[in-house]
């Protein structure tokens, strides 16, 4: 979640007006996140999310978001709902973007998660794509192996300012993705985006789940390769043992992993993490300073790239084969 487009009182009143919310009490902006600006609104009635979708997120592609956000949480999956208006839509527009009403969700997401959370994670991921089964629209992932180049040369110029001798680094593991990734394991509805702001816990219990807007039709051990990354490594850049192997065994207690899967992590969790360093690096060079959002390092992502290139064995994430 984020900030990009300012909203006034004005124009926020005249768009709750096409709802049956209640008036409006107080809102402010949240800063946290990279892709859209969200608001949080308080009403005589309740409390919501106003999302405004920005320039990565397709106008075509919200009935796929918003319905699987109604599918999921039909089918016992905590999600936010979105709100219709008085005549039955879900997308109204404001400031000129299109945007949302969203359901607020109760719950707070982790800054320094512990192993029995990364269980909890692993079993609502898989409880997820278990209950997604059913959502008969699909999406293709805008976002995987073959897309990676294209976003990568409206970086490449200016890698080398973040680490020297980073464009060739990013090269070779282009060419090697692009070899070897996967096409035959199996697939479904994957969040792509379950990091721990899109996680809420009560308690040590997930309490929902939030943020469906990169969620679309792919691998589903994907999606487990991007928990790896987003759950499992410190603040030092080491990889935490104790937690993959909880993720991983919580996920296997509701959807467990077949033989090629497993075999496949090591190449996925390498992908993945590509994946989020390009996002992270294109706006590390091109987002103004100004922009109320939290640019987020892309050594990060860097670093976790190193790891994954050095992993023989899907069991160092703390998995064995079948």
């Amino acid at each position: 979640m984020a900030v990009y487009t300012d909203i006034s009182e004005v124009e926020l009143g005249a768009l709750l007006k096409e709802y049956d919310v209640g008036e409006l009490l107080s809102y402010k902006g949240i800063a946290e996140g990279t892709e859209n600006s969200n608001y949080l609104l308080h009403t005589s009635r309740a409390a919501f999310i106003l999302t405004l979708y920005e320039q990565r997120v397709e106008r075509s592609d919200l009935p796929f978001f918003l319905g699987l956000m109604e599918h999921l949480a039909q089918h016992g999956v905590n999600c936010p709902l979105p709100v219709r208006r008085n005549d039955g839509a879900v997308v109204s527009e404001i400031a000129g973007r299109p945007a949302a009403l969203i359901t607020f969700l109760e719950g707070m997401w982790l800054r320094k998660p512990a192993p029995q959370h990364c269980r909890e994670v692993g079993r609502a991921m898989a409880g997820m794509h278990l209950a997604a089964r059913g959502f008969e629209p699909t999406r293709a992932n805008a976002l995987t192996v073959g897309d990676w180049r294209p976003l990568w040369e409206k970086a490449k110029p200016r890698a080398n300012e973040v680490e020297e001798e980073l464009e060739a680094e990013v090269e070779a593991d282009l060419a090697d993705l692009a070899q070897g990734w996967p096409a035959d394991l199996p697939t479904g509805v994957i969040h792509a985006d379950l990091f721990p702001d899109n996680v809420f816990f009560l308690g040590d219990r997930v309490s929902g789940i939030i943020d469906f807007y990169f969620a679309c039709n792919d691998l589903l051990a994907y999606d487990i390769a991007t928990c790896l990354n987003a759950w499992c490594f410190e603040k030092d850049g080491s990889y935490n043992l104790t937690k993959g192997t909880a993720l991983l065994e919580g996920y296997q207690s509701v959807r467990p992993l077949d033989a090629a899967e497993i075999k496949a992590l090591p190449l996925l969790a390498r992908g993945s993490a590509l994946r989020f360093m390009l996002t992270r690096l294109y706006d590390w060079l091109t987002v103004s300073d100004g922009a109320l959002v939290n640019k987020r390092d892309p050594m990060e992502y860097v670093r976790r790239l190193r790891f994954h290139r050095q992993i023989s064995s899907p069991s160092e994430y703390g998995i064995g084969l079948k």
